[in-house]
């Protein structure tokens, strides 16, 4: 039967719950030049982990011995609410980080895929984003979506609002055909971008993106960025929210995406968190990962551009209690707000 063996992958994927699976040749990245030159340009900033065995990154054949295929999979996160509607004042949370950290959901669902794999004959080796491959160059190939002039992966029905995740393996499947970039000549996603990250189409500086300052960068955020942060406290959507693709965006479908209460707390309610309340409130979430004391810098930021004179006495008493880096950020909130009053 033709394609009998690909069928039966994307069978896999379909009972784990995977919204697209696509298949890609195992070659040197299309775009493994570029992402040299972006490395050697410092653009990665503070994520020197992207700097460690690039060669790696660009060859999924330096990965798995024998590798013929990378499969491509989707998966839906986009939120079944909208955004938190309350009169007290909210830090916003990237939508992918409205409910369980995606490495973990997706990764118990690749163990599962590599398993089933193996009763096929494979060999393989699986990612989210924590391993080297450049998944976006292999998910465009495989046709599943096309990189807009964010960087971001665009796919025709899920939108902006979905993870990619790829297994490499030595099982020789048929390549599907990539398919036309559709993004015209819309700009809208480099037009809003607060800080001017998107310095060109497909083209990202992350020592300007904001997602980058609240999650990857480990000190203080420059001054000339606190203020365009406005009140996001971990991740930025702009890019993505305003793609006309979202159009045909539906809510995901699974379970451990759906919003957790911390979305809808007030900017206040965080700072009270001790370290211990911190681990227990953000269990299992992407936002553990980034520590409490980052987690308050990025609050004190908000509190700075959306507080008021009544989140001093707040702001005043975190001064007297934290670290450095928490400090500094708290005094320039105050500094912001009494600007304003």
């Amino acid at each position: 039967m033709v394609l009998e063996l690909e069928n039966k992958v994307r069978s896999i994927a379909k009972d784990l719950g995977f919204d697209e699976c696509r298949f890609s040749v195992a070659k040197e990245a299309s775009h493994a030049d570029r992402f040299q030159a972006w490395l050697d340009d410092g653009k990665n900033g503070d994520m020197e982990w992207m700097e460690r065995s690039p060669e790696r990154r660009k060859d999924p054949r330096l990965l798995l011995e024998e590798a013929k295929t990378v499969i491509v999979l989707a998966i839906n996160y986009y939120p079944s609410r909208s955004d938190p509607q309350s009169k007290d004042k909210l830090g916003r949370f990237a939508k992918y980080a409205w409910g369980e950290d995606y490495h973990l959901v997706v990764d118990k669902k690749l163990k599962a895929f590599a398993s089933a794999l193996e009763e096929l004959g494979g060999k393989q080796k699986f990612y989210v984003d924590y391993g080297p491959i450049l998944e976006r160059d292999f998910a465009t190939d495989s046709g599943l979506g096309w990189n807009g002039k964010s960087t971001v992966q665009i796919h025709p029905k899920l939108g902006t609002w979905f993870f990619l995740a790829e297994l490499v393996t030595t099982l020789n499947l048929t390549p599907d055909d990539s398919i036309p970039n559709r993004c015209g000549k819309c700009t809208q996603c480099i037009d809003c971008c607060p800080t001017q990250a998107i310095t060109s189409p497909h083209h990202l500086d992350a020592r300007r993106c904001i997602s980058y300052f609240t999650i990857e960068h480990q000190g203080s955020i420059p001054q000339e960025f606190r203020e365009a942060i406005g009140d996001r406290i971990f991740g930025c959507d702009d890019c993505l929210e305003v793609c006309p693709w979202n159009r045909f965006a539906k809510a995901s479908t699974e379970a451990k995406f759906v919003a957790r209460e911390y979305i809808d707390m007030p900017l206040q309610e965080f700072l009270n968190l001790s370290e211990e309340n911190f681990r227990s409130l953000f269990s299992r979430s992407p936002v553990k990962r980034i520590g409490r004391d980052r987690f308050l810098r990025n609050v004190c930021i908000a509190l700075g551009n959306v507080g008021n004179i009544y989140d001093i006495p707040c702001l005043k008493r975190t001064i007297e209690k934290e670290n450095q880096l928490i400090r500094e950020h708290a005094k320039w909130a105050i500094d912001q707000i009494e600007s304003r009053s």
